[in-house]
């Protein structure tokens, strides 16, 4: 087996309660997927930074019920360079590390953080200040045995200070905690290349040596700047935005970033490939397959 150990699809709530979670793994598992991303933070499981335990129990009682290898999406919102939100946004995090060990998931997302164009004076120790979060997120969750993957983020708004992939790179080299590592969102990083002037495959392969954690979706890398669809649909068609369609319907060329970049072992490949393409999953998956036995055919090679 080479550094990617397995691939599935990211999964949550669309109304808030479990059940509709559990609908959704019954489905996955029903097309053969074998590793799940839980986007815990579309239901109520903390409060405050408290975990509610009668609904963690819920959802432990229905995790188990399939033989899922789980990871585990943290705030969507999360922000460790706002010094407004940071003590908040730490409780958070760490209770869902503890959900995480509940649930035996062993891998959870944190997307890097931004500063909005009016945080002027809060600039200077943005990036001390995450780096700092991180140290501490990951002296917490080392004892739990779960790693932090550091997610890429493309800029969303005018004036916004927002890392590149290659210095979120160099933010998990700075920070150099084993439980601690990079996570390329392969979407993002292409969207945020084109929008500086960046080249996308240097950008990622910067982040390679240091990743442990992958989010795959196609896009064309173009930035959704002022343009709003009036259905998502729409942002497909003109192919606008971060659109987290099935693999194959972008341009970004998989086969020949997975014959290239090697990874850190026990990576997990993720498809963030939601509802809207349930028909397209099963491809997708079969793709995905595809590109980690290139991976592993590649590695043998060098070998």
């Amino acid at each position: 087996m080479g550094n990617i150990i397995a691939t599935g699809f990211n999964s949550g709530s669309d109304d808030g309660e479990l059940f509709s979670l559990e609908a959704d793994l019954r489905r996955l598992a029903d097309i053969g997927v074998d590793t799940v991303e839980l986007g815990l933070t579309s239901i109520d499981l903390i409060s405050g930074g408290r975990i509610l335990a009668e609904r963690l129990q819920r959802l432990a009682a229905i995790t188990s019920q399939f033989d899922f290898r789980y990871t585990v999406h943290g705030l969507v919102s999360s922000n460790f360079m706002d010094p407004d939100t940071l003590d908040f946004q730490m409780q958070a995090a760490k209770a869902l590390v503890e959900v995480c060990d509940r649930i035996d998931a062993r891998i959870q997302v944190q997307h890097g953080g931004a500063l909005r164009a009016d945080q002027l004076h809060q600039r200077a120790q943005a990036d001390i200040r995450e780096r700092e979060a991180l140290t501490e997120l990951g002296d917490f969750a080392r004892p739990y045995g779960v790693r932090i993957a550091f997610e890429n983020i493309f800029t969303t708004e005018l004036g916004q200070y927002r890392q590149t992939p290659a210095e979120v790179a160099e933010t998990v080299k700075a920070v150099n905690h084993p439980n601690v590592v990079a996570l390329i969102d392969f979407s993002h990083a292409y969207i945020e290349s084109t929008y500086k002037g960046l080249n996308f495959r240097e950008q990622i392969a910067a982040m390679a040596p240091v990743t442990g954690h992958l989010h795959v979706h196609d896009s064309f890398g173009r930035p959704q700047a002022f343009y709003k669809a009036f259905h998502p649909q729409e942002n497909t068609a003109m192919g606008i935005g971060d659109l987290h369609m099935p693999l194959g319907w972008g341009d970004i060329d998989w086969d020949s970033i997975f014959a290239e970049l090697r990874f850190l072992p026990d990576t997990v490949m993720m498809m963030e490939i939601g509802p809207r393409h349930r028909s397209e999953q099963p491809e997708s998956l079969a793709i995905a397959k595809r590109l980690i036995a290139l991976s592993e055919d590649v590695l043998r090679a060098a070998e």
